[in-house]
């Protein structure tokens, strides 16, 4: 694997945006999604007094996290939990409000980098795709007990695949001989079910597929939904929300959130809002921001990222 993969993305800009908001005393930020820990790291080290609650869901992640974080133990505290606990964990924790909340959305280049998890199709592995390998359906069990609308809405919805019935189809008559344990079969229908001329753009032909089971298997989406009211809701005054999304679904939940925390309720013809009823929060970033040239070409991670970030008001 490249070691491109574990370059954090962003990694300046993401310190840039919540360095105004950690600027207060005994500052809390919380990492959402750990992974190998590169973001709450270069956090830790920039800003002194800065505690960070880094959360993950992957039991494997929080270990080599940990291990790379030990210098800064007395100021990380590391959650075994899903993002969208997060109000459950801080209330655990006992943090009534915090400065910061960072997501870095999608797989971890660790998860990528594990062959025997099965997240990436250019290697043949056992087909699971949980981030917490500890619980829950794996993409071996969709594939083996799902009907064809179920795949085709899946394949659909989650991979925007435009052959999603034809590979669904595949799926449950190719079941029927022999259910689906690794990845390489699976690779191998997908190339099979997509005609020839679209095989030869857009990238590899499963990268859809695979994209789209690892959202279903983990509720990607659902829980993202769930957790970002969360995070706005965790911030304290001037506190910021910064999101890393690498693809649309997940950046179309961050700009509509994001959209109804900065709108009041008020008549849009209103020239200006009347005092006490600007929005709780306003936008730090104008639209979506994306990755610089050198960046994209160096990290290949960082080419479809969408940053977006948001701030609540100061009281």
């Amino acid at each position: 694997m490249s070691t491109a993969r574990h370059v954090p993305v962003l990694l300046d800009r993401v310190l840039e945006l919540l360095a105004p908001c950690v600027d207060v005393e005994a500052p809390v930020v919380v990492d959402t999604t750990l992974g190998l820990g590169g973001h709450t790291e270069a956090l830790l080290r920039r800003f002194d007094g800065l505690r960070v609650v880094g959360i993950d869901r992957d039991p494997e992640a929080l270990r080599r996290a940990g291990e790379r974080l030990a210098p800064y133990a007395d100021r990380v505290e590391l959650v075994h939990a899903v993002y969208d606990e997060l109000d459950d964990v801080l209330a655990r924790l006992g943090h009534a409000s915090v400065q910061g909340v960072f997501f870095d959305l999608g797989v971890s280049s660790m998860q990528l980098d594990l062959a025997d998890r099965g997240f990436a199709y250019a290697q043949d592995a056992p087909l699971d795709m949980r981030m917490d390998p500890t619980r829950g359906p794996s993409a071996a069990d969709v594939l083996n007990t799902y009907s064809v609308p179920e795949l085709t809405r899946v394949l659909r919805e989650y991979g925007e695949e435009k052959f999603a019935r034809r590979i669904a189809q595949r799926v449950v008559a190719e079941r029927e001989q022999r259910p689906f344990t690794d990845s390489a079969r699976l690779v191998d229908l997908v190339r099979e079910a997509i005609p020839a001329p679209a095989r030869r753009t857009g990238g590899h032909p499963a990268k859809r597929t695979f994209q789209a089971l690892r959202i279903e298997v983990n509720d990607e989406l659902a829980v993202y939904a769930r957790a970002l009211p969360q995070s706005l809701d965790a911030l304290a005054p001037g506190g910021r929300v910064v999101v890393l999304a690498y693809h649309s679904l997940e950046d179309r939940i961050t700009k509509r959130a994001f959209t109804r925390a900065t709108t009041n309720d008020l008549p849009r013809d209103l020239p200006f809002a009347p005092p006490g009823h600007e929005p709780d929060f306003e936008l730090v970033t104008r639209g979506a921001e994306q990755a610089g040239e050198q960046e994209a070409a160096e990290n290949p991670r960082a080419r479809s990222v969408r940053l977006r970030a948001v701030q609540r008001r100061a009281a």
